[in-house]
């Protein structure tokens, strides 16, 4: 069949007698010369990341310090509280001194009831029993008549026997002793909550051995007045 065409290939003409793009051309080009990217909206964007982990970061801290200093100032407030009411001499109730040049009492010369000022039934009797063992003479047990629960265990006793009151509160090593309007030497023991054993018998009081006066006590037992109520169980 005989050849009617150029013998080489023509470009294809756009107006203006100019070759025209072909899609390849145009891929071709796009590839060698990328568009520029924005590098203001780039830099916005990076600076807004970091402002961002700062800001998340600041606040962190911050919680974080936070609940650090309310630990330490509770827990200081809760620790100052408690050191100041151990530290305060028989728990801050007033107390007459031991008779000048007094001596732990004999244990069997000392009459002791023990009163359950607790809702733990059968304390006061375990305790009778342990106090029986150390010698002491002890007399009844019984509930306590106060409408509340007894915090912590009282030594109570009267003007007459404030050395007795003194060597059963050797037995005990939370104890608060209270002198009351009693005429009598019976000591009562009131169990409180705060009880859980007496003090080892090796440590506890030694017979004979010099009373110790609670400091800030009063000299002149007289001087004492409102004195409270004895307990009648």
């Amino acid at each position: 069949m005989p050849w009617t065409g150029s013998s080489r290939l023509t470009r294809q003409s756009c107006p203006g007698w100019s070759p025209c793009e072909s899609p390849m051309d145009s891929r071709v080009g796009n590839m060698t010369n990328p568009e520029p990217l924005d590098e203001r909206e780039a830099r916005r964007q990076f600076v807004r990341r970091r402002q961002k982990m700062v800001f998340t970061i600041v606040v962190s801290a911050l919680v974080a310090i936070l609940i650090i200093c309310g630990l330490i100032i509770f827990g200081s407030i809760g620790h100052n509280a408690k050191h100041t009411s151990i530290a305060k001499p028989n728990y801050g109730v007033a107390v007459p001194c031991p008779p000048d040049k007094s001596k732990l009492v004999n244990h069997p010369d000392i009459r002791v009831r023990v009163l359950n000022g607790t809702n733990k039934s059968g304390l006061a009797t375990a305790l009778a029993s342990a106090l029986r063992n150390r010698g002491f003479n002890m007399q009844d047990v019984a509930d306590y008549p106060g409408k509340t629960e007894t915090a912590r265990t009282e030594i109570r006793f009267g003007a007459s026997a404030i050395d007795r009151g003194y060597t059963v509160g050797s037995q005990f090593n939370d104890a608060v002793l209270i002198m009351d309007d009693r005429s009598d030497d019976l000591i009562d023991v009131v169990v409180g909550a705060t009880f859980t054993d007496l003090n080892d018998e090796d440590s506890a009081s030694v017979v004979g051995r010099k009373i110790e006066a609670i400091k800030g006590c009063q000299a002149d037992p007289s001087s004492m007045k409102n004195l409270p109520k004895a307990p009648k169980a």
